[in-house]
């Protein structure tokens, strides 16, 4: 069962600010996590509050300014926030309440997708290596403790930064050896073994914690809080300056995301090694990674055909029609 999720309040702003909140519920109550939207309503629900908003309205000479594309802003960011006004001006026609439309087609385009950085098996090891060497300092309290091991839990089962940073005591069973990860990006519970060298290292990691309560974070922040995604990134940034992995700046990477598919395009390539059925193992694969469906997984075959061409050189009449093959921009 997914974790409940605490009510969601907007108060002393705009008077769309109730609104904005059962929305929010609304959406919710229909599966969908919201996170984004959530924050991108804040904004404009401060927004509105500044422009003097009294009336429960909303009007187009009121958020079209609010709407323009920002300096060095990307066209997804801007679209997350026609999207917002869209769906709460939706909102406010079902309950008739005036609110104009924002055309959605008035965005700026938005740049190609991101594509995935994936580390060599050299390249990891470097990175966890400089990681293993990260000196105790009074200032970063329990970084060379928790980064290591959170690293090698990004790498070594492929969770989203967000799942790991997640983690509570209660989630790891260290002697079962699994993780029970919960709430997820698609509101699925999974479970996810991993390696017994790994769940060996997250046993030695525990103990040196010392004895922490059920809700207390696996990998706390210096004050016993969650850790913070940008502090990590960070870390992360300078562990790969440190072991000469170079980073392309914004857009660029390798991101920490880039771990988990590089996780992912290395069991493949250690399965197809092994002489695993591909497509019988992608199902597996799919549900480890918590995918919604086989489709997300699917591509990483393209990724791994297209860094190891061993795969198809060696054998392409048995996995030809397992990998797809690019097709043409």
């Amino acid at each position: 069962m997914a974790t409940p999720r605490k009510p969601v309040t907007f108060t002393g702003n705009s008077p769309l600010a109730p609104l904005m909140a059962q929305l929010v519920q609304e959406k919710r109550a229909c599966g969908y996590r919201y996170d984004e939207y959530v924050s991108t309503l804040r904004r404009l629900d401060t927004y509105l509050s500044r422009q003097g908003l009294l009336q429960v309205e909303l009007p187009k000479a009121v958020f079209s300014p609010w709407l323009a594309k920002q300096a060095h802003e990307t066209g997804k960011t801007q679209s997350v926030r026609i999207s917002t006004v869209r769906q709460l001006a939706l909102y406010m026609n079902r309950l008739v309440l005036h609110a104009d439309l924002p055309d959605p087609r008035t965005g700026a385009k938005q740049s190609k997708s991101f594509v995935a950085r994936i580390l060599t098996h050299d390249e990891v090891r470097r990175l966890l290596d400089a990681a293993d060497q990260i000196k105790p300092m009074a200032s970063t309290h329990l970084r060379h403790l928790v980064l290591p091991e959170l690293l090698r839990v990004l790498y070594g089962c492929g969770l989203r930064l967000e799942e790991a940073l997640s983690l509570r005591i209660r989630d790891v069973d260290l002697i079962q050896g699994v993780l029970h990860i919960n709430d997820t990006k698609f509101r699925k519970d999974r479970l996810v073994p991993p390696a017994r060298p790994l769940i060996a290292r997250l046993q030695k990691y525990a103990a040196t914690l010392g004895p922490l309560p059920a809700d207390a974070y696996f990998f706390p922040s210096p004050r016993g809080g969650a850790l913070h995604s940008s502090g990590v990134y960070r870390n992360y940034r300078e562990l790969l300056h440190r072991c000469h992995i170079g980073h392309g700046g914004r857009g660029q990477g390798p991101r920490l995301h880039d771990l988990r598919h590089t996780f992912a395009v290395h069991t493949l390539l250690r399965w197809y090694r092994e002489g695993a059925d591909l497509q019988a193992r992608l199902p597996v694969l799919a549900t480890y990674l918590g995918h919604a469906s086989i489709d997300g997984t699917q591509d990483y075959l393209q990724m791994t055909a297209e860094l190891y061409p061993e795969i198809v050189s060696r054998s392409d009449a048995a996995f030809s029609e397992v990998i797809p093959r690019r097709r043409p921009s």
